[in-house]
């Protein structure tokens, strides 16, 4: 552990990690992101993702105490002052430890078989909520053309739960989408859809393509689309927000492929 405690907000580090928590360019353009606490910043260092360093201040939970001891001598670890760790914590309770990593390189598999397609989805909470729904229910890949909020942004961290340290995030063009999930049956959840899930065999190779709450699929996306799919619903509310929407299709996708033939 190193002998002097950081107290300058112009320490390059402390300055690197504010633009990160504060901006998408600066995720972009430095390829890195930030998991704040310990949960997170266990789920990152069990991953083969490259970690940068650590920052921590005097005053930890029990269990980011346990995590330091830890971190292997030979990774960067820096104590920082409590005040101005503070100032940096994206977080109402903090745990007093985070560290940054590399945006890893996705390895998504070559011949997909469960793919989701994002489709102007704003809001990070919802983005992070599907994240982690999707590594649960064994989505193999997730792509997300322009138009969604950045998968890399604190609030889409947290919420995601670690998914994002092993689930291939695939931040590409409508035609690297296209030309990757060709061959696939892709479903457009709509309220509207054709058929309910129940109905509809999700057993092939398929991509499921939601949309924002509030703007829909992209003109992209509804050409993309090859079948819809609505969930169906008995009370007065008229839609589900799409964490929950994706949710109800990915598991439904899960308990058809896990029933016995």
């Amino acid at each position: 552990m190193p002998g002097e405690i950081i107290s300058s907000s112009k320490n390059p580090n402390i300055q690197l990690t504010r633009s990160l928590l504060e901006q998408s360019k600066a995720r972009h353009k430095h390829n890195a992101f930030v998991a704040e606490g310990a949960r997170l910043l266990e789920d990152g260092l069990a991953s083969a993702v490259p970690l940068r360093f650590v920052f921590y201040k005097t005053s930890l939970t029990p269990r980011a105490k346990t995590l330091l001891e830890q971190i292997k001598p030979d990774q960067a670890v820096y104590e920082v002052e409590d005040r101005l760790f503070e100032s940096l914590s994206d977080t109402e309770s903090s745990q007093g430890i985070l560290g940054v990593f590399d945006i890893p390189a996705p390895s998504q598999p070559a011949k997909p078989g469960f793919v989701v397609i994002l489709d102007q989805l704003r809001d990070p909470g919802n983005l992070g909520a599907i994240l982690r729904s999707a590594e649960a229910a064994g989505v193999q890949a997730i792509c997300l053309p322009p138009g969604n909020t950045d998968a890399w942004a604190p609030k889409v961290v947290r919420s995601g739960m670690g998914s994002h340290f092993r689930l291939p995030l695939l931040r590409w063009p409508w035609e690297a989408i296209s030309a990757y999930v060709e061959g696939l049956t892709v479903y457009h959840a709509d309220m509207d859809g054709r058929e309910s899930p129940w109905q509809a065999d999700l057993r092939g190779r398929i991509a499921l393509l939601i949309g924002g709450e509030a703007e829909g699929i992209s003109p992209e996306g509804r050409s993309l689309a090859t079948h819809s799919v609505r969930i169906p619903m008995v009370g007065k509310t008229e839609s589900l927000n799409a964490a929950i929407s994706a949710s109800v299709l990915m598991f439904e996708v899960l308990r058809q492929r896990s029933q016995k033939v």
